[in-house]
């Protein structure tokens, strides 16, 4: 299978109504010939789905509670935000594992979640700069992947695997060819050996310092898929650029695999 390029924008903690029909109206005028979507705060939800209905992009949220309904002050469920027309949930970004100790568990709870509202996960998976230096890059994708394996199986073709490795977020840097490489072909084989799942039913994303200057060279590695962009998705214009680089990169055909 050969998924269409997916770029999809996390505003974090950022963005208001204006921004957004601001990107909109560009969106309008430009319409990405790729995949494209945007995960805003939830008090944005309700603007996204009025403006950007009218465009080629898609919405989402940053997060959702691991529960499906009830007496969790300050949550909100998947399907609350389903009832938005969202169509994406970021499950497992980094700053939710550290900054609210999620553990991989609780993750494959919001999955679940997101799955039964009819949503797509997109879930982050990735080391840290120590775990790197420490040779643990591998083991430590393995343990996230293999507790999604072991609920979902051969079900994670429903769901949006990101490479994110830690370090680079923020950085300005993105990894290197070489390293997302080798991690997209360890997430590959990964799926394949326990979940049954072969090369090309799971879409994988590359996130970390991804922007206008280096997007086109990631996303023409052979079987990224799209890329999870944080600040870069905050400036429209750069945002259409990175849009245009997957579009460019889906019509050229991906290059093969190169370590460096």
């Amino acid at each position: 299978m050969s998924f269409p390029k997916l770029v999809v924008g996390n505003w974090k903690m950022h963005g208001s109504s204006v921004a957004l029909m601001g990107l909109a109206e560009l969106a309008r005028s430009e319409r990405p010939a790729c995949d494209a979507a945007l995960c805003v705060p939830y008090p944005l939800l309700s603007t996204a789905q009025s403006v950007l209905r009218a465009t080629t992009l898609r919405w989402g949220a940053q997060d959702c509670s691991a529960h499906a309904g009830g007496a969790h002050t300050g949550e909100v469920s998947a399907e609350l935000i389903a009832r938005f027309g969202a169509r994406y949930v970021i499950v497992g970004h980094h700053e939710r594992r550290a900054g609210h100790a999620e553990s991989d568990s609780v993750v494959v709870e919001k999955v679940r979640r997101v799955l039964a509202a009819g949503m797509t996960p997109i879930v982050c998976v990735g080391e840290t700069a120590g775990e790197r230096d420490d040779n643990e890059t591998h083991s430590i994708l393995r343990q996230q992947l293999l507790q999604l394996v072991r609920h979902f199986g051969r079900g994670l073709s429903a769901v949006i695997i990101v490479y994110q490795p830690v370090w680079t977020i923020g950085c300005g840097e993105a990894a290197t060819p070489g390293l997302i490489d080798d991690t997209r072909a360890f997430i590959v084989h990964t799926l394949g050996y326990h979940a049954g799942l072969p090369a090309g039913s799971v879409r994988i994303l590359y996130g970390g310092s991804v922007d206008r200057r280096n997007a086109g060279a990631i996303l023409s590695r052979a079987g990224v898929d799209g890329v999870l962009v944080g600040a870069a998705s905050l400036r429209p214009d750069d945002f259409i650029d990175i849009c245009r680089a997957a579009a460019r990169s889906a019509n050229e055909g991906e290059l093969a695999p190169l370590s460096g």
